[in-house]
C-alpha cells in the first residue's frame, strides 16, 4: 500500500520548470517523484544536522 503524500507548494525557477518537464517527457516519471528524491537527497546530506537517536561513532569521539 502506497504511504499517504501531504500536498505543499514550492516554488522553482523557469529553468528548473522547464528540465523537469523535459526530464518528464524523456523517462514519463512523474515530476513529483523527482522532487521528493530532491528532497531525500537533501534530508541525507543534512541528516547531522537532525534530531535523532546518536550514532556509536558519536559517542566514539566524545570519549
Amino acid at each position: 500500500m502506497a504511504r499517504k503524500k501531504l500536498s505543499t507548494t514550492i516554488y522553482i525557477t523557469p529553468e528548473q520548470n522547464e528540465r523537469l518537464k523535459v526530464l518528464h517527457e524523456r523517462t514519463k516519471v512523474p515530476v513529483a517523484v523527482y522532487i521528493r528524491e530532491g528532497i531525500d537527497l537533501v534530508l541525507a546530506k543534512y541528516e547531522h544536522v537532525l534530531p535523532g537517536q546518536a550514532s556509536l561513532l558519536d559517542d566514539k569521539r566524545k570519549a
